[in-house]
């Protein structure tokens, strides 16, 4: 996961490369406490959003802004209106009055290299609990459920490779997007989304049946059934190539899954 880095922007700056305006607070904006400085923002807007808006350049680690990389987690307090410590995704929560936010760059945590096998004799649900034996220290506190920025039942799909239910593990982790603010809240010290990244992968690997139509692609990549066209597309100089792009046919918005199929069907 990357982490989040901002440069200084043209107006005056304050430590660690924060730049703010100096105009003073009006009805349309918020103040916020971010990384130890106060400041006043636009009100309405996301955090990422507002930040930037007051002369914060991030430079990395903001790229996605759908709330799927995880990258810009933020732990937040509100003293206002409550002492709870809540967790969020600078590009999805909206900025709010008295709110102090700390950003998540990095979260130490257990990743286990390994490889897709199993000894012999071996099931892919112990071979899990082997990577990641910490999971069976889980004392069902919740704490990952209730700070889980894409409301996934943590402590739900834990449970699951406890008893070795991979394919539950797999399903109920999949929007998991790695923003490890579950392992940095984490009593017993469990590494969640990489002990669910591992369930999937053997999940996939071992137990998951197999997409026929995945097997028939890759026969044709193995057999080099593309070649000739990538040939063809490689003889093309910048501007032919750039017009294939820009024809290229998209899947209608309301095509039933599975169903579209597009007219040049060579690389099918």
């Amino acid at each position: 996961m990357f982490s989040i880095h901002w440069a200084y922007g043209p107006t005056a700056t304050l430590g660690y490369g924060l730049s703010l305006n100096n105009a003073t607070q009006t009805a349309s904006t918020v103040s916020i406490r971010y990384d130890e400085t106060w400041m006043d923002v636009p009100a309405g807007k996301t955090i990422l959003t507002a930040l930037e808006a007051s002369g914060i350049g991030f430079v990395r680690g903001v790229g996605c802004r759908g709330g799927i990389c995880g990258a810009c987690a933020v732990l937040y307090r509100i003293p206002a209106k409550s002492h709870a410590l809540s967790a969020a995704l600078m590009c999805q929560e909206n900025v709010q009055e008295g709110m102090e936010i700390l950003p998540l760059p990095y979260v130490p945590q257990t990743k286990v290299p390994h490889c897709l096998n199993l000894l012999e004799g071996e099931t892919p649900g112990y071979h899990v609990l082997r990577l990641y034996p910490e999971v069976n220290n889980c004392i069902m506190c919740g704490e990952c459920v209730r700070v889980c920025p894409k409301d996934i039942d943590v402590m739900g799909y834990v449970g699951m490779i406890k008893r070795g239910d991979l394919k539950g593990a797999a399903q109920e982790s999949f929007t998991c997007i790695g923003c490890q603010i579950c392992v940095l809240r984490c009593p017993s010290s469990i590494s969640q989304p990489n002990a669910a990244l591992a369930a999937r992968r053997w999940y996939g690997r071992f137990q998951q049946p197999q997409a026929e139509h995945l097997t028939k692609m890759v026969e044709k990549i193995e057999t080099n059934h593309f070649a000739p066209i990538f040939r063809w597309m490689r003889h093309m100089d910048h501007m032919e190539f750039q017009a294939l792009y820009l024809r290229r046919e998209y899947e209608p918005d309301d095509s039933p899954p599975g169903t579209w199929l597009p007219d040049d069907q060579r690389l099918l």
